[in-house]
């Protein structure tokens, strides 16, 4: 990346512009008074432009040396990592620091002689984003700071299988009010909203398409939404569950390198996601990662062909553990724990379709590691062996590079998480309009 300009900070000098030849007549024949020598000194409004674009790029590309950093940076560590110097540097955090969006930590010592460094964190429970989710058999909301904190979560356990939207988005609603008025009376400013649904969202144009398992088909759903008082001001993003959790494992595995991974989750349906270098490929609408839909079996006589979630799926597990038709995950998970035949056959059998489907995808994308969330993360050491040879043996590039398999990281609702995260990736992308200094 270019180095940009050091100097963003600092008021540029006015300089001379081309002016018509009357005018510089004009000019010329004017006293060498103060007004005349004034005269001659005509602004440049796009370079004062120039300035606060360049301004405003050096405090994206220094919140987000903090932001994204896994060990608190100091000023210095910033400055040798952007390129920027260190004089550009402090002014820069100071006003961050002045705006509540970064924090100084306690002085620690360093190697070498001099004052000690001052490690820089994000500030906790100044700015929030706001994640919602709307999935099969639960709805609810978490406040996420820039620090990766939890302000608030609500999570309601409801079975919304064919359900009506407007009942649901109104209760959703319902649920945001108060804590966005808890929110503004504790001073934390809400940067905005996202919602994670389990279905088809058009990037394009922006409705839900299609929620199979919600019943929903062409649902506006930010328009009902704002036409709650509460969210009117706070439109939310759209964005697919599986999309959102994704993002939020690839921030829970950044680090020197951006990640790279394929995630599926696992839960009434069965979703995915492609992660390229810390970023969620989303394809041409917004629809890639629908693994569940991959076919894995033609069925009798090869004339019903059974995708991978219902194999897979939260209600198929249940169903061939011997569960009732709707029954918690928890369940399975308890029998698998007190080592019931039936249920540790139920997911094993269920790994060894995802493996097929997952290799079917490696195969496609050329993906190193798979990531193993929702339903599949909480019984991983039952579908690990599974999902992992099927690789091995099904992948063409194995036996040079076989993808690994690993449990997701991000904790539990990550799609909650990961729609906090991508609403907080604007203030890091333009601090500006936040730039409000503290009392």
């Amino acid at each position: 990346m270019p180095r940009v300009d050091d100097q963003t900070g600092d008021t540029a000098p006015d300089v001379v512009t081309p002016i018509a030849a009357d005018a510089a007549t004009a000019v010329a024949e004017q006293p060498r008074t103060r007004e005349g020598r004034a005269a001659e000194r005509v602004p440049d409004p796009s370079r004062a432009a120039r300035q606060a674009q360049m301004r405003a790029h050096n405090l994206s590309v220094s919140l987000a040396q903090v932001v994204d950093a896994t060990v608190p940076p100091s000023r210095a560590q910033i400055a040798a990592a952007t390129g920027l110097a260190r004089g550009t540097v402090t002014g820069l955090v100071d006003v961050l620091i002045e705006s509540g969006l970064v924090r100084e930590l306690d002085p620690v010592a360093v190697a070498r002689a001099g004052r000690p460094a001052v490690p820089l964190a994000p500030a906790r429970g100044r700015v929030a984003g706001v994640g919602m989710e709307v999935n099969v058999d639960y709805l609810g909301l978490r406040a996420v700071d820039l620090a990766g904190g939890v302000l608030v979560e609500i999570v309601e356990d409801v079975d919304l299988r064919d359900s009506d939207p407007d009942v649901v988005l109104d209760r959703l609603a319902t649920l945001v009010s108060p804590v966005l008025a808890s929110l503004a009376a504790d001073g934390v400013r809400v940067a905005g909203t996202a919602l994670a649904l389990p279905g088809l969202v058009d990037r394009i144009t922006g409705p839900l398409r299609y929620a199979p398992h919600l019943g929903w088909r062409d649902v506006d759903v930010v328009a009902r939404l704002v036409a709650h008082p509460v969210l009117a001001d706070l439109p939310p993003r759209l964005a697919n569950e599986a999309n959102l959790a994704a993002r939020a494992e690839a921030h829970a595995r950044r680090g020197s390198l951006a990640p790279s991974f394929l995630y599926v989750s696992g839960e009434v349906g069965v979703g995915g996601a492609l992660v390229l270098d810390g970023e969620i490929f989303l394809g041409r609408h917004g629809w890639s990662g629908e693994i569940g839909h991959v076919v894995v079996d033609g069925g009798p006589g090869g004339t019903r062909p059974v995708s991978l979630e219902q194999h897979a799926g939260q209600d198929a597990i249940a169903r061939a553990a011997g569960l009732a038709e709707g029954a918690p995950f928890a369940d399975v998970v308890a029998a698998v724990a007190a080592g019931d035949a039936r249920a540790l056959e139920a997911v094993r059998g269920a790994a060894r379709w995802l493996g097929l489907a997952v290799a079917t995808v490696a195969n496609v994308v050329d993906v190193s590691e798979v990531v193993l969330g929702g339903t599949f993360g909480l019984v991983f050491d039952e579908v690990h062996d599974a999902v992992r040879d099927a690789l091995a043996d099904r992948v063409i590039f194995a036996d040079w590079s076989a993808p690994t398999v690993s449990r997701a990281a991000a904790g539990d609702y990550p799609a909650m998480t990961g729609g906090a995260l991508a609403v907080l990736r604007t203030v890091v992308a333009d601090p500006t309009p936040w730039l409000t200094p503290t009392p």
